[in-house]
């Protein structure tokens, strides 16, 4: 698999665990979830990240054997195919893709909002700030961040790597920092709400309600999401077959106790009541760190802007990377138009497919900002069903594509069987549970249509124009689904069957 003119061994184990870090981006995902989390467990913070951190590592375990026996750019593309045939993995293909594309265009908003914030707070005027109200304006200045990303993104891994060695290193420098004033300021009896540490906050029956649980799983969805990016640059990353599955681990691991570190110093310095700075707060809940970066941080809370601006663009750049490279193994294996199989000859990416998802985004971002913020956001919001159904299958994939092997040894069995399993387990029950929820009218921003929630209709749309875009590449491209460019199978089968062909199979175009 793979000879797809990628760049190979563009990538090594501590570049790609940034470029996943990057995508997860910490300092614009907690930002806004620190709050929510809190008002919901209270001190028990440390607890739900660390359950929300469980199927996310199970899931990585059957990613990196999946990656091991067939290193792929078309990941749960891909595998899905191989283990449950074309119609499985043009599905999952097609949840990865809109889950990613829907995330470009809320992390161009949310660095539209931090860049005008940033502004006022340089300029001491809090008029500047306002200017991302204004639709006209944000929509281009949305444009330009998109541009820009998917410049950088079209340029190839070597370009991004150095963006975002820069990027990921001053948002984690700032996050340690905030964490250690915080703490300090524990230490030295000036926090606004002094919480005493408990080694009771880890214990997750503490909690006392398996709704909370739920919750923690959810909230992997959000706060985890991302680090399956190392495995579509497999291609190109030294050590193909390891390597990326390494970096996955890594990346989640590193998350995992940063996220320790910063809930633990939250609680302890704000405690989780309804004060001023307080995590129970609603008022304070959208911009966490927005709001506690001041009393903190002193005059250095402007570097806290800075860090969480860079962490949405940071990941607004690196999520291009992994639409771009599910469209060019699904148009290599024939799966989509041979277009999407283009290579960029200077910069050996995946240009036409990395253009298609900057454009997709960008509209979609226009379109929803113009028609209805309130739906744009319920749209976003029913990504989490995206990201639930494509982890699930590519877990569940892994445990059929090794059910013939599994048993061979302790090691097998638990990686690609037991762990697999039961992260898949998870992550579909949340998807089924998410989806009853959204239901529900009051989910989301509480619009509804027929009584029926907006946030479940548009999940529930976004599924169905899948269907429909499979169907219609189906009549249009019919060689992948009669299983002639990529075949269900089991290690060691042929993975291609026949040659490479012009209708078949697309080859890569050389300028």
């Amino acid at each position: 698999m793979g000879g797809k003119g990628l760049s190979g061994d563009s990538v090594g184990l501590v570049s790609a665990a940034v470029i996943g870090i990057s995508c997860i981006a910490p300092a614009y995902t907690l930002s806004g979830a620190l709050g929510p989390t809190a008002s919901e467990v209270g001190e028990y913070l440390p607890a739900i990240f660390l359950v929300g951190f469980i199927p996310m590592l199970l899931v990585a375990i059957g990613y990196r054997e999946l990656n091991a026996d067939m290193p792929d750019s078309g990941t749960t593309f891909t595998w899905a195919t191989r283990a449950f045939g074309p119609v499985v993995g043009w599905l999952g293909g097609w949840g990865l893709l809109a889950a990613t594309i829907l995330v470009l265009s809320n992390l161009a908003g949310i660095a539209v909002d931090f860049f005008y914030l940033l502004l006022s707070q340089v300029f001491h005027r809090p008029d500047i700030a306002a200017l991302s109200k204004n639709t006209l304006v944000n929509v281009l200045t949305c444009l330009v961040f998109i541009v820009i990303a998917s410049t950088i993104s079209y340029r190839g891994l070597d370009t991004t790597k150095a963006v975002q060695y820069i990027l990921v290193g001053f948002q984690l420098c700032v996050l340690v920092l905030f964490s250690g004033m915080a703490l300090y300021h524990v230490y030295n009896g000036t926090a606004f709400d002094r919480t005493d540490f408990s080694w009771e906050w880890f214990n997750p029956f503490g909690v006392g309600s398996f709704s909370t649980f739920a919750a923690g799983i959810a909230l992997s969805v959000f706060i985890y999401w991302g680090w399956d990016v190392v495995l579509t640059m497999s291609e190109e990353t030294e050590g193909a077959h390891s390597t990326p599955g390494r970096a996955a681990t890594l990346t989640i691991i590193v998350i995992v106790v940063l996220y320790q570190l910063i809930s633990i110093a939250t609680v302890s310095y704000s405690g989780v009541g309804e004060g001023q700075y307080g995590l129970g707060n609603p008022a304070i809940q959208a911009n966490i760190f927005g709001e506690l970066a001041s009393p903190i941080m002193g005059p250095l809370a402007l570097l806290m802007s800075l860090a969480v601006l860079g962490s949405s663009a940071a990941s607004l750049q690196s999520t291009f990377i992994s639409p771009a490279r599910t469209m060019l193994a699904m148009g290599y294996y024939g799966a989509l138009p041979k277009k999407f199989s283009h290579i960029s000859p200077k910069f050996q990416s995946p240009g036409y497919a990395t253009i298609v998802s900057a454009v997709v985004a960008f509209v979609f971002y226009a379109v929803m900002r113009v028609v209805s913020e309130a739906v744009l956001w319920d749209t976003i919001t029913a990504l989490g069903m995206m990201v639930c159904f494509y982890y699930g299958v590519t877990a569940f994939a892994c445990v059929w594509y090794f059910r013939r092997t599994a048993f061979t040894s302790v090691r097998n069995a638990v990686s690609r069987f037991i762990c697999p399993l039961i992260g898949g387990t998870l992550l579909i029950i949340f998807f089924l549970q998410t989806s009853y929820d959204a239901m529900h009218p009051n989910y989301g921003s509480g619009s509804s249509l027929f009584g029926v929630g907006l946030v479940f209709i548009l999940g529930v749309t976004v599924l169905v124009l899948g269907v429909v875009v499979m169907c219609i590449t189906w009549m249009r491209n019919p060689a992948f689904f009669r299983k002639q460019t990529l075949t269900k199978g089991q290690p060691g089968d042929q993975e291609m069957t026949g040659g490479v062909s012009e209708d078949a199979v697309t080859v890569v175009e050389i300028e």
